[in-house]
């Protein structure tokens, strides 16, 4: 009877042990696979200046998904036909995006304010914001925060 006592007790404490861990999160908070870089503190985050902040109209040719850095996930890209060529523009997260009300397609005619950057030695816009008719889907602050990280902010 003792034996079964302590079979019981240990199959009682592993259960236990088990189901705790699984419900709990990991040290340090969550933590989503490729969000590092999607961060003002990240090095990707870190080329939104707010001096080179310009606005550009322009039709959009392309949108696709697009990973700047390795370890990060998806982006939405675009690339915007303007009367002085085309552009590829940054928006954000594909995780972010897909979730908004306003969705950017191809042939659609937009207004982008962002900040231009050299990216992997070309030019390119990481927006800001995206006006599309009445509607504007804002991405970052002034300073270039992200919208989608203003969570942490308090």
């Amino acid at each position: 009877m003792k034996k079964i006592s302590v079979i019981v007790a240990v199959v009682v404490i592993v259960t236990t042990s088990m189901l705790t861990e699984s419900f709990s999160q990991p040290k340090g908070g969550m933590k989503w696979k490729g969000s590092c870089g999607w961060s003002t503190s990240g090095q990707y985050g870190r080329l939104f200046d707010p001096a080179t902040v310009e606005t550009l109209h322009g039709e959009v040719t392309n949108v696709d998904i697009f990973i700047p850095q390795k370890g990060m996930s998806g982006g939405v890209h675009l690339t915007l036909k303007t009367d002085k060529g085309e552009i590829p523009v940054h928006l954000g997260p594909a995780w972010y995006i897909e979730n908004q009300e306003i969705a950017i397609e191809q042939n659609d005619m937009i207004e982008v304010k962002g900040s231009r950057i050299n990216f992997e030695g070309k030019p390119a816009i990481i927006a800001a914001n995206v006006r599309k008719g009445d509607a504007v889907l804002t991405l970052r602050d002034e300073k270039g925060t992200p919208v989608w990280s203003g969570w942490r902010r308090k």
